[in-house]
């Protein structure tokens, strides 16, 4: 891994003691927005979202090697931080604009990396949505926003986070046995792609190769993989770069998230960590809009702390150091 002494220092940062990153996402915008909106009358307003993301800041950080958020709604939660606790901050616009093809990637207008180095951040994360059998134009315009994207982490000596999410450009529905069937090849081509060295990445944050409920022994009604299909994807995202990668949680609940690691391991995976969000922290939103601020912060001080603690209790008996940070 070819990463200059200013990357490797921001990497440590953001990892553990065992050079494991163990962070928590609390990016959401849009999605956090349609989740406090489902217990009032009302749309969410913008304090609710800072409020909320203060509150995971002040009680879940002194758990997480690290906190991802985003500069919009996230700066007052990044200065209650613990000091622990090492910031990356999301660059990319939330959602994607649904009235146009091919789900395009932005930029926060008023951000740069520069800008987000200077407000404090260990590292930029960026999200793209990717189908890598979507039309060459659609992919080539992607694949050049990202080569910006580094280029302009390369010029300010920050580490760069590419965070995947793929998608059927013909099927919306990601749910499906239908598109679980379809999601391996689209994870793994995708990581293909990125882990290309023109795009200056420093960490993957890829979902894992399978939809786990639509594993044998995991799923409730129908399966698209048996165990032994699903470690085998699980071990050829393993073998396509020597790029840390780590997991995000997708909005499964923690129990399936933890069980899915466990899973990866067993199969050989050699993933780095997670950044992990609603797994940890979404069932905190229904008492914060309903029964306010000290609720939340209990719910946080018990069940989040729980999710948190033993989700670290599982990745530490499952992520891989990156090396050379131990």
């Amino acid at each position: 891994m070819a990463l200059t002494e200013g990357k490797k220092a921001y990497l440590k940062t953001l990892s553990d003691k065992n050079g494991v990153i163990s962070a928590l996402a609390i990016d959401q915008r849009g999605a956090l927005k349609k989740m406090i909106g489902k217990y009032q009358d009302k749309p969410a307003e913008g304090q609710q979202i800072v409020d909320f993301k203060v509150i995971i800041s002040e009680e879940l950080t002194p758990y997480a090697s690290a906190i991802l958020l985003d500069p919009e709604y996230g700066l007052p939660a990044a200065k209650v931080r613990a000091e622990n606790s090492g910031l990356l901050l999301a660059y990319e616009k939330t959602g994607y604009d649904a009235t146009e093809v091919g789900r395009l990637p932005d930029c926060l207008a008023e951000w740069s990396a520069k800008r987000l180095k200077e407000a404090g951040a260990d590292a930029c994360k960026f999200l793209l949505y990717y189908d890598p059998d979507e039309s060459e134009e659609i992919n080539k315009q992607k694949h050049v926003f990202i080569e910006r994207v580094g280029d302009e982490c390369v010029a300010e000596d920050l580490p760069f986070f590419l965070e995947i999410v793929t998608y059927d450009a013909n099927d919306a529905d990601s749910s499906t046995k239908a598109y679980a069937e379809k999601k391996p090849h689209k994870v793994l081509e995708a990581m293909k792609e990125f882990a290309k060295p023109r795009y200056n990445i420093d960490v993957l944050k890829m979902e894992v190769p399978v939809n786990m409920k639509f594993v044998e022994g995991y799923a409730d009604g129908e399966t698209a993989y048996t165990k032994a299909e699903a470690a085998k994807y699980f071990k050829e995202q393993s073998e396509i770069t020597d790029l840390p990668f780590i997991f995000l949680s997708a909005g499964v609940s923690a129990e399936l998230f933890q069980e899915t690691l466990k899973f990866a391991k067993e199969a050989g995976s050699t993933f780095n960590g997670v950044l992990c969000g609603r797994a940890t922290w979404a069932n905190g939103v229904e008492p914060f809009i309903t029964k306010g601020e000290k609720a939340a912060r209990e719910w946080m001080q018990t069940e989040g702390k729980k999710n948190i603690q033993e989700l670290d209790a599982v990745l530490q008996k499952t992520a891989t150091p990156i090396p050379g940070l131990k």
